[in-house]
């Protein structure tokens, strides 16, 4: 497949396709980078491992944000608003568990 110039051609295995179901994101940041760390949460378990890890420098970091806004915006418009608990500014972490961040 011949790409024009301002095209790229992204290719998805099939394992990446399936996916990695998390419940929980850690999100830390420096001055050159953020990390966001993806975890899986289960009931009854007291150690949560970090699934996936994707590191952004500062200005995809914000693309990420608006991307993401405009995608929850066009989510809402079809589906309705995502209720989310109204306890200030962090959702509770999911099933109960205590600690990390949101």
């Amino acid at each position: 497949m011949e790409l024009q110039d301002n095209q790229l051609n992204i290719e998805l295995s099939e394992e990446i396709a399936e996916g990695i179901y998390s419940n929980l994101a850690i999100i830390s940041h420096s001055t050159s980078e953020f990390v966001v760390d993806f975890i899986r949460i289960m009931p009854g378990t007291p150690k949560a491992n970090v699934k996936s890890r994707i590191i952004l420098t500062p200005e995809h970091a914000k693309r990420l944000l608006f991307a993401l806004q405009e995608n929850i915006t066009k989510f809402e418009k079809q589906n309705g608003k995502i209720k989310i608990a109204d306890n200030g500014f962090l959702p509770p972490v999911p099933m109960g568990f205590g600690g990390g961040e949101a």
